[in-house]
């Protein structure tokens, strides 16, 4: 097959020609003119959310989980106390990371198929005083859930403890207003729904907080307030930037603003995720969340009822056919995962749902 595969996941995703061409210059990190399309990105950034009255954005290199702990460590005081909302794997990660940088995490668990519930959470901060930070997953996409940002910003503000989203895989896609929703920090990153390339975490920090976060965090590379305050001062990176990254986003942004931004990127990955579910259950798979609470970002199925099937071979039989497929993350069932998001439209998941029609064929015969 000439063409790339296409990538049916939550990230990396499948980025346009516009994207990888923006990564054939090299530049200096050092140079103006990279200095200017990183102040480009970042305030790009700011305006998706409506953030630049109330926040800043701090980029940091490496993965979204980076930025994650970065974030934590940086706006979490030594002897805070963090309430980790936890309805999924990626939740549970952000409570291992927090507790790895001596900071005390308490999860508060609710069903991997439904969303968290901001009553619950209100009626724990009603018991324990001792919560300073409350940590959400906004779109848990191990299993695919959206959960109710703004309800539980609302009862974050209430009893005046900060709110820091992991926004990875919602930024640009779904709706965030810093206007009405108040959450002291906001994770994203590079390869996700902006559909640049992976290497670049960034952070929404709110203005109203910055102050206090010098001198919390324990990592020298990690620690967004030094970030900031050396990017506000020079328009420079403190440490070696992914150079390649950064211009990519800046290119994928540019095409983010051409498509119609926000809501238009929501418009084509809803059409996505009902084309995909609609082929699949015209194949008999059976989408393992509620359509309710479903966000139309990565959607879990129940695995074939196939004798002898393995996600190994499935995966491969997709594969061959030029597309790949996530493995499940749920402990209480098997599944896989398939992803509506990337530079892709309804054309490529009419394509995708076609190759899994013939990929599960091949398991029928092989049994």
């Amino acid at each position: 097959m000439d063409r790339d595969k296409i990538l049916l996941t939550p990230g990396p995703l499948t980025t346009t020609l516009r994207t990888k061409l923006a990564m054939l210059k090299d530049w200096g990190s050092w140079d103006a003119d990279f200095n200017a399309v990183t102040a480009s990105v970042r305030a790009s950034l700011l305006d998706i959310v409506h953030g630049a009255d109330s926040h800043v954005v701090v980029p940091l290199q490496g993965s979204g989980t980076f930025s994650v702990e970065a974030a934590v460590a940086t706006l979490v005081p030594r002897d805070g106390h963090v309430l980790v909302l936890d309805n999924g794997a990626y939740c549970k990660r952000a409570a291992k990371l927090t507790t790895l940088m001596g900071r005390e995490a308490t999860s508060l668990d609710f069903d991997e198929a439904q969303p968290v519930d901001a009553e619950v959470l209100e009626t724990y901060l009603q018991k324990d005083t001792s919560i300073t930070h409350v940590v959400m997953i906004h779109c848990e996409t191990g299993a695919g859930v959206l959960n109710p940002l703004q309800a539980v910003a609302d009862v974050c503000a209430r009893f005046k403890v900060g709110l820091i989203v992991d926004a990875m895989s919602s930024f640009a896609a779904l709706e965030i207003d810093a206007r009405t929703t108040r959450f002291d920090a906001l994770i994203a990153a590079s390869g996700k729904c902006l559909e640049g390339v992976p290497g670049m975490g960034f952070v929404f920090i709110r203005k109203e907080v910055l102050a206090a976060c010098e001198g919390r965090s324990q990592s020298l590379a990690m620690d967004l307030y030094d970030q900031y305050v050396y990017m506000e001062k020079t328009g420079q990176w403190r440490f070696t930037p992914p150079t390649h990254v950064v211009v990519a986003l800046a290119e994928a942004i540019s095409q983010f603003k051409e498509e119609g931004g926000q809501p238009a990127r929501l418009a084509r990955y809803t059409r996505n995720y009902q084309t995909l579910v609609a082929g699949m259950q015209a194949l008999g798979f059976r989408p393992f969340l509620d359509p309710a609470v479903q966000a139309p970002i990565i959607v879990t199925f129940h695995a074939p009822e196939v004798p002898g099937y393995s996600f190994k071979d499935f995966y491969a039989a997709v594969r061959a056919r030029g597309f790949l497929l996530y493995p499940g993350k749920l402990t209480t069932v098997e599944t896989f995962r398939v992803g509506c998001i990337g530079a892709i439209d309804t054309h490529e998941i009419e394509q995708a749902v076609h190759a899994i029609e013939l990929a599960l064929r091949d398991l029928v015969i092989a049994a």
